[in-house]
């Protein structure tokens, strides 16, 4: 019932899919005699500290970052689904999850270059879209003809467990969506991008080869985090990136604080070079 719930709610398939995976470790760890009306907070302590020893099944190739992740959202479903039973609270403690301190990132001028490279007018809408709104790929991949409003030029998506939130649309992404609807007689419930993860992915990489940018730089994801760098050093308050970002908590969003190298030199000459002399000390007496 809980996971019934969940999909009428609006979740992914890809999140039911993980909290049935949490669900089930959870159980194999209680053991299949252990009613549900006697489950308690201390089999959900003891499940925890299970987790922290052996972790969970996983691919060869997943990188340590990933598996810590995987026990933050595992932690996280069965403590909503406890919840969702009425059998503990929100006081619950779930297994932190890892985070980069500053997200891999591209230069405007690299988004710019992009675009410029696109093939078709496909590459250049899911470039733009990306760059300028920080949505995910799964929220651009789920977005319909109906959910765009290009008069106001915003875009309702639907994101991580079916919240539904406003972003709104760059210049480049506005006129690309107006340009790509004019070409064609769209349903109104047609998608504006209709392709997977992969085959997105896999134009991402083949454009930036075109573009002459480091296509291991270049994933979906990485236009999402260079979209909310670029909105910190325009001015954006965090209060409204993390709207835009759809996080849930501001602490997330507080990772994009960082300055690059760049951003610093600059900031220090502009405070210590303005008006300062060609010589800053007298030249010694011979």
């Amino acid at each position: 019932m809980f996971l019934d719930a969940l999909s009428a709610s609006g979740a992914s398939d890809a999140t039911i899919k993980t909290y049935r995976a949490a669900l089930r470790s959870f159980a194999s760890h209680i053991g299949p005699d252990t009613p549900v009306r006697e489950i308690d907070e201390d089999h959900y302590m003891s499940w925890i500290s299970s987790l922290r020893r052996e972790g969970v099944t996983r691919r060869r190739s997943q990188k340590k970052e990933s598996q810590q992740n995987t026990l933050h959202y595992y932690t996280l479903f069965v403590k909503r689904f406890l919840t969702w039973l009425g059998i503990a609270g929100e006081d619950l403690p779930v297994i932190p999850r890892k985070r980069h301190i500053i997200p891999d990132t591209l230069s405007w001028e690299e988004v710019k270059r992009l675009i410029e490279a696109a093939r078709d007018i496909y590459d250049a809408l899911i470039v733009s879209i990306l760059a300028e709104t920080g949505m995910r790929v799964s929220e651009l991949l789920s977005i319909r003809i109906r959910d765009i409003d290009l008069e106001k030029g915003e875009v309702r998506i639907r994101g991580k467990y079916g919240k539904e939130r406003i972003v709104f649309l760059g210049p480049a992404s506005r006129a690309l969506i107006k340009a790509y609807i004019e070409t064609i007689d769209p349903s109104p419930r047609e998608k504006l991008v209709d392709m997977t993860y992969q085959a997105v992915h896999k134009r991402l990489k083949r454009l930036a080869e075109r573009a002459g940018v480091d296509p291991a730089r270049v994933r979906p994801h990485v236009l999402r985090h260079t979209f909310a760098t670029e909105a910190i050093r325009r001015g954006m308050s965090l209060p409204a990136l993390q709207k835009l970002l759809g996080h849930s908590d501001i602490k997330i969003t507080e990772v994009y604080l960082h300055m690059n190298m760049e951003d610093v030199r600059r900031e220090y000459s502009s405070i210590f070079y303005r008006g300062a002399p060609a010589r800053a000390y007298p030249e010694e007496s011979p």
